[in-house]
């Protein structure tokens, strides 16, 4: 139940690491000497838009008990060691660990990396609203149809 935020990044403020082949749009967290431009989050998330080019490499850090998940929508790579080829248009759920490794073939790949700390706790969410439970998501909207949402605006 913190106060709602807001932060508009343009997507020409947004940070870029690259090295090697691989070019990392950094929105949240950190690539390098690189931060996020997205900042002061709960869950400690690392947002990241990653290019790889062909038959390139690209490992990145995960804290130990955060969730991790790949989406890849260009290309195909593999992620860890299992040899397994991920094609476009899949997600990949990563286990506890302390860093992912990807490899891309002859296209290249390009996909979201997303970690962060987990909340344990249940997520109810509508819209703009996030709560725990459909009662509080219920109780929020009506708060706001009635003019008593109390509103707080962050630029």
């Amino acid at each position: 139940m913190t106060k709602p935020r807001y932060q508009e990044i343009k997507a020409d403020k947004i940070p870029v690491f690259e090295k090697n082949g691989v070019k990392v749009k950094v929105i949240a967290g950190e690539v390098g000497d690189v931060k996020g431009a997205v900042s002061e989050i709960y869950a400690e998330p690392n947002y990241l838009d990653v290019t790889i080019e062909a038959n390139g490499t690209f490992s990145h850090p995960i804290t130990l008990g955060h969730n991790a998940f790949a989406y890849i929508f260009e290309g195909s790579a593999e992620f860890e060691e299992n040899g397994k080829t991920i094609e476009t248009n899949r997600l990949v759920i990563f286990n506890d660990g302390d860093f992912v490794q990807i490899k891309t073939g002859e296209n290249g790949a390009r996909f979201l990396l997303v970690s962060g700390k987990p909340l344990n706790e249940p997520v109810a969410r509508y819209g703009p609203f996030v709560m725990n439970t459909r009662e509080e998501i219920y109780q929020a909207i009506s708060d706001l149809q009635n003019g008593t949402f109390n509103w707080t605006e962050n630029k």
